[in-house]
């Protein structure tokens, strides 16, 4: 089962195709970074920002790019192909790098 979670008028439902739903937002989402107020636009950007903030590198899963930290059990996985990093993946970021991003619609 894939879509997302609608909440509207105090009822929760799946919409299986939400850029057929009226009420989603067609905006594309980019992830910025705050401190340098950098907008994402590539892996090697993003692997050296989480590098800085003590992320490391796994290299087990040929099909994704994780990162671990050793001081939580938090661990980040995206897909490999850049042009497959969806909000979802950048709202994983920011709630594991509390102030150190953020999620925005692209202008």
């Amino acid at each position: 089962m894939s879509g997302v979670w609608v909440f509207s008028n105090g009822v929760v439902r799946l919409v299986e195709n939400p850029g057929e739903y009226q009420g989603s937002s067609s905006r594309r989402k980019v992830l910025v970074h705050l401190a340098s107020k950098e907008v994402i636009t590539s892996y090697s950007v993003l692997e050296s920002k989480l590098l800085s903030l003590g992320w490391e590198r796994y290299y087990d899963d040929p099909d994704l790019l994780q990162f671990h930290k050793r001081s939580s059990i938090d661990l980040i996985s995206l897909p490999k192909d850049f042009r497959k990093f969806k909000s979802m993946h950048m709202y994983d970021i920011v709630v594991k790098n509390r102030d150190e991003f953020e999620v925005r619609d692209m202008q």
